[in-house]
């Protein structure tokens, strides 16, 4: 996580000129894929507007929320719309083939809108969750109920407890984010080896329930 009193002491500054827009555009455009300080920057505008009693956290948490939203729609469209096409086109050179491809998009329509939600709370899995989601075929009414169920959640947690808590709920927010990216990495590893283990099954599963081209599969989808 960021320096929190460091981003503190300039964000004063963004919030007078652009208001809780700042908030929005900052966590937007983290969602949509680009790795910006969105949630320290709700962080310490809460802490702010609670210190000072100058302005709404419900617009702050709102424009939080709406930008977790916002952002993580335009990286699922650029997953699907482009994402897709480059793993499909040029997976095979990282080893991914097209049966690999398959067991992607099978994995994310069984468990997809749990790594949605809960990726809004992990600092690597906030930026690129929505466009893996959409390079996997996630359907899109699934993606967006999760999606906004998630950015709802966690802006209220994180914008009411910095409202609530000042300057030190920092010190919780950060060791937080640590031990959620930590359970990531480890769940990830054991997803890993419990992967490699039962690939083969695994994968005629995937053929089974997405039978055909995978760029059929993609055209029958996007009405999804």
């Amino acid at each position: 996580m960021p320096d929190f009193h460091a981003l503190w002491i300039h964000f004063g500054a963004y919030l007078t000129q652009f208001g809780p827009w700042a908030v929005f555009f900052l966590v937007a455009l983290e969602s949509s894929g680009i790795p910006l300080p969105g949630e320290t920057s709700l962080v310490a505008a809460a802490v702010l507007a609670g210190n000072s009693h100058d302005g709404s956290i419900t617009q702050i948490v709102a424009l939080a929320a709406a930008g977790a939203i916002v952002g993580d729609n335009i990286g699922f469209w650029v997953g699907r719309e482009y994402g897709f096409r480059l793993l499909l086109a040029h997976g095979d050179k990282i080893g991914l083939d097209e049966d690999r491809l398959r067991l992607g998009q099978y994995l994310f329509q069984r468990h997809g809108g749990a790594i949605v939600f809960f990726g809004r709370f992990v600092a690597v899995l906030r930026a690129f969750a929505a466009v893996l989601a959409g390079a996997n075929k996630l359907p899109p009414f699934r993606f967006f109920l999760f999606n906004a169920a998630g950015g709802i959640v966690w802006a209220c947690i994180f914008g009411f407890g910095g409202y609530g808590l000042g300057a030190d709920f920092h010190r919780i927010a950060g060791p937080f984010g640590v031990a959620a990216l930590a359970l990531a990495l480890v769940g990830l590893a054991i997803f890993s080896r419990y992967l490699r283990k039962h690939e083969a099954r695994l994968i005629a599963r995937a053929r089974a329930a997405l039978p055909g081209p995978l760029d059929l599969n993609e055209k029958a989808g996007s009405s999804g």
